[in-house]
This record gives structure tokens, C-alpha cells and sequence, in this order.
């Protein structure tokens, strides 16, 4: 037998490695969840069906009472047993319409139509079926009701002359009102299951997002530690005293490098507290030429930023200024705000006319978690500003507490803190 209809929406990926059991029991329940909504679908077209067989009914008696012709159409209330009867019925049978399906066509169809003719021909037996009971109700004996359907069908000749025409036209009016509903009832379900398939396939996109961006952050955390390890080298063979105070301070700075590297966004403030804590090691090596300056601005201090996206560009701050010649560095972090837009720079001084090198990988690293995280509202440079100046900037969304800007994705709750 096909798989239900409802249950064919989980794609083949969520299930790979399920065992069997575990896998027919989840399709299950969620057949039976997402068969709810449907519920009330139906409810309101039936209830829709109901008011409208009754309102035609009426109509159509009252003209011919006029006429002097009575008894044609059925009272309202025994249409309303007919339809109360017929609702947990028509219910069933929409049920058992979407677990069959319509895969394999050749199967499915016979079926289809089978469930479709057995709710449209009880229709009939149950509006005679509410008549009888309804008799009493309008000054009618068991007896009179019998006489009346003795004087209808009479004989074989007069059922088939009187009733069997009734009775096709009523089962050719209920297979077109189950035809609506099961129109209705797979449209709905085939929204469900694009709404989610979208869900899915979003979810597994931000998945995606998240993995490639904690696989980037990875990237940086042997990035520094090799660039940092090889600071302290230089520093043991003629000043030991300084190395041990750099390990201490490196094991501090390593700390927050692993928990950085845990969060997607950080706030600019303890990015900046880490980036010089960075500098602050990197400048006891090159006490003589190396200056930092990386101003808290308060205004800005409480923005949140991808986390570690200011340490590559220190980094090749550092290297790139103290690369080519003997002479003093200045290295300086800027952040300020423009509109609704951060603007993060890093300057650092570097030899005279010297050429730009080749975007290294973490200048490399920085553009592609732009890329991710921000799309097209981002953008990243880095270059010579001038003879001696080398420019390294990012302009992004501004990201306060709370909602994100316009534009910016919004704020992972992980990441946030009171």
C-alpha cells in the first residue's frame, strides 16, 4: 500500500539512519496532527453544504406549496439528521481519501472512487431515515409515514419509477459536494505540505549558515595561536622573564578566543577588549616600535558584531605594519556610526611604498562571514590608503540590543546577555 499522504511530506533526508518502527509511528502522529486544521476546513464546508441543501430545499417546496404541491422536498429537520449523519461519514471518508493518496494512479483511483460512491449513496437511505424520525414531529403517525411510502413505491414498478430517479440525482449531487470537499481538503494539505517543505528547507539553510559560519571561526582560533605561539618563540631565547609573562597572558587570551569562537555575535566592547588584549602581547615583543590605540567609544560599546571579526584584521595589522622595515608602528581601531550602519576600521603604518600583498586567509576569513551572515548589507575593503598608511574597513548593519536593524539579521537568543 502507498504511504499516507500526510506522511510522504517528510523528505527522504530526515529520515536516513531511522530505524523502521521509529519511522512509521513518527509518520503516524504526524498524520494525525496535521489532519486537524483539515478538521475545521471540513466543518465550516459542511456546515456550508448543509445551510445551502436546506435554504435551496425550502425555496423550491415553498414554490411548489403555491402550486398546490405538497410534500415534494423533505423537511428541514429531517434534513438536518441527514446532514448531522452524514458528517462523521463525510469526515471518514476524506480521512481515508488522503491516506490513500493518488501513487500509484492505477491503485489509488478504484479506491477514490469507491470511498466517494460509498458516502453518495448512503445519502439517500439517511434523508429517509431522518423523515421517519422527524413524522412525529409534524403531527404524523408511524402508521401515516407507512402508508405514504406504501403509496410512493407501492410495488417493485413504483420504486423503480419513483425512488431510483431520486436516488441517482441524490447520489450525483453528493459526489459533486464530495468532490469539492476533497478538491478543497487536497489543496489545503498540499499548502500544508509546501508550507512545510518551506519550513524545512529554511531550517536547513540556517543550519547551514550556522555550520560553514562556526566552521570559519575555527579557522581563526589555530590561525592566532600559531601567529601568537611564534611571538613568544622570539621572546624566550633572550628575554625568559617576558616569555612566562606572555604565556600567562596568553593562556588569558585564549580563554576568550575559545569562547568567542563559541557565540556567532558578541558585543563591539568585548571585541575590542580582546583585540587589545591581543595588541597588548604583541606590543611587550615590539615595545620600541609598536603603538595601539583602539578607543571605547559608549556609544557604540553596546552593538553587537560577528564575533572574532576584528581579530584577523589586528592580526595583519601587526604583520603587515612591522613587515619591510626597522621603523615605528602605529596601529589604530576606529568604530563609529552612520545612520543605521557601523563602520569598523583598523589603520596600521607600514614602509614606505611598499606593494600590497596578496588577501591573506584571514582578510579572506572576514569577507566570506560577511558575505554569510549579511548578504549584500555588509561590505569589506582592505588596501594602502596612502604611501604609508594600509586601510582595512567594514561597514555593516548596526545591530543594538534587541531586534535587529532594518536590513541585519536578527540576533540569535544564544547570543544574547542580560
Amino acid at each position: 500500500m502507498s504511504a499516507p499522504s500526510l506522511e510522504r511530506v517528510t523528505p527522504a533526508l530526515t529520515s536516513v539512519g531511522w530505524r523502521a518502527g521509529a519511522s512509521a509511528a513518527e509518520g503516524a502522529r504526524a498524520s494525525h496532527t496535521g489532519f486537524r486544521p483539515l478538521l475545521g476546513v471540513l466543518t465550516a464546508f459542511w456546515i456550508y453544504v448543509a445551510l445551502s441543501n436546506l435554504m435551496y430545499a425550502n425555496s423550491m417546496q415553498a414554490s411548489l406549496t403555491v402550486q398546490n404541491i405538497h410534500h415534494v422536498f423533505a423537511h428541514w429537520d429531517a434534513r438536518v439528521i441527514q446532514h448531522v449523519v452524514l458528517y462523521p461519514l463525510f469526515i471518514l471518508s476524506m480521512r481515508g481519501a488522503l491516506r490513500t493518496g493518488w501513487q500509484p494512479l492505477w491503485r489509488a483511483l478504484p479506491l477514490q472512487l469507491l470511498c466517494a460512491l460509498g458516502f453518495a449513496v448512503l445519502a439517500a437511505p439517511v434523508l429517509v431515515l431522518g423523515e421517519y424520525l422527524t413524522a412525529f414531529g409534524h403531527g404524523e403517525s408511524a402508521a401515516m409515514w407507512h402508508d405514504s411510502m406504501e403509496k410512493d413505491w407501492g410495488s417493485w414498478s413504483g420504486f423503480m419509477a419513483h425512488e431510483v430517479p431520486i436516488w441517482l440525482a441524490s447520489i450525483t449531487s453528493f459526489l459533486v459536494t464530495y468532490g469539492f470537499g476533497l478538491a478543497l481538503v487536497t489543496g489545503f494539505a498540499f499548502y500544508q505540505r509546501l508550507r512545510d517543505s518551506q519550513l524545512r528547507s529554511a531550517a536547513l539553510e540556517r543550519a547551514l549558515t550556522q555550520a560553514h559560519l562556526a566552521a570559519l571561526r575555527m579557522q581563526l582560533s589555530p590561525h592566532t595561536l600559531f601567529n601568537l605561539l611564534h611571538t613568544i618563540r622570539g621572546q624566550i631565547s633572550w628575554d625568559p622573564a617576558a616569555a612566562q609573562a606572555m604565556v600567562v597572558q596568553l593562556g588569558d587570551l585564549l580563554r576568550r578566543l575559545l569562547n568567542a569562537g563559541e557565540r556567532e555575535f558578541s558585543r563591539l566592547a568585548d571585541e575590542l577588549q580582546f583585540v587589545t588584549l591581543y595588541l597588548e602581547l604583541q606590543q611587550r615583543r615590539f615595545a620600541d616600535r609598536l603603538t595601539i590605540r583602539v578607543p571605547l567609544r559608549e556609544e557604540v560599546a553596546r552593538a553587537w558584531v560577528p564575533s572574532l571579526i576584528l581579530q584577523p584584521l589586528v592580526e595583519n595589522a601587526v604583520v603587515h605594519g612591522l613587515a619591510g622595515h626597522e621603523g615605528p608602528v602605529t596601529i589604530r581601531v576606529e568604530t563609529y556610526v552612520s545612520g543605521e550602519r557601523l563602520v569598523l576600521r583598523v589603520l596600521n603604518t607600514i614602509a614606505p611604498g611598499k606593494a600590497a600583498g596578496l588577501i591573506g586567509i584571514g582578510l579572506a576569513n572576514v569577507r566570506e562571514r560577511l558575505e554569510v551572515q549579511f548578504g549584500a548589507d555588509a561590505s569589506f575593503s582592505a588596501g594602502p590608503a596612502d604611501d604609508n598608511l594600509w586601510l582595512a574597513e567594514i561597514h555593516m548593519p548596526l545591530l543594538r540590543d534587541g531586534p535587529s536593524a532594518p536590513g541585519g539579521p536578527r540576533l540569535p537568543d544564544s547570543d544574547r546577555r542580560p
